[in-house]
């Protein structure tokens, strides 16, 4: 039997990352999800809709493809934007273009992903944290008055934390079948 190439693998995430970002009607993030109260809530929320699991394995996948501070700087950037998008949200700050910005980062990080683009370290940060800001409003804004906004955000930064974990290990992983697959290939 064949093997198949890690670089179809690869390549065959990054595809399927980006189909789903070209279908902004699979998104069932936004507006409302019932109410929210607790750790759990919020630790649940990132893990519907489309548009959150997109964006939040795209991270982790794009932050795995830079070099350096890049790998864990992209991803903490944005939990700690996220964070503050979502305090202002929960206070109700009117921000303009919110579910714009929200599919424009689907598809562009999809795109960075897939073609495996680097940047250097402002740039990524630049990105990450523009689009962090939309994803931590929107959820800071729909979020009941009776929620608690410490217990439901740090469920939501956790469950976040764990996609773009889940997003760098695929593409960390699926690199290092792809050097092994290559170098078993020049031993043969």
């Amino acid at each position: 039997m064949k093997k198949m190439n890690p670089r179809v693998l690869v390549s065959a995430f990054t595809f399927a990352l980006v189909s789903i970002c070209l279908f902004p009607g699979l998104a069932e993030a936004h507006p409302g999800h019932g109410t929210f109260h607790s750790w759990s809530d919020g630790f649940n929320h990132p893990l519907h809709g489309w548009d959150h699991l997109a964006v939040m394995i795209a991270v982790g996948a794009w932050a795995a493809i830079q070099q350096g501070r890049a790998a864990w700087a992209l991803p903490l950037t944005f939990l700690s934007v996220m964070a503050v998008g979502g305090i202002v949200g929960a206070l109700g700050l009117a921000v303009p273009g919110t579910e714009l910005m929200i599919g424009i980062s689907v598809v562009t990080l999809g795109l960075l992903v897939l073609l495996r683009t680097r940047v250097n370290l402002a740039t990524g940060v630049g990105v990450v944290g523009l689009f962090a800001f939309f994803h931590g409003y929107a959820h800071g804004l729909e979020m009941p008055d009776a929620a608690s906004l410490g217990s439901y955000g740090l469920g939501f930064l956790v469950a976040t934390a764990l996609l773009h974990g889940l997003g760098f290990a695929a593409v960390r992983c699926a690199r290092l079948l792809s050097v092994r697959a290559d170098v078993k290939q020049e031993n043969s």
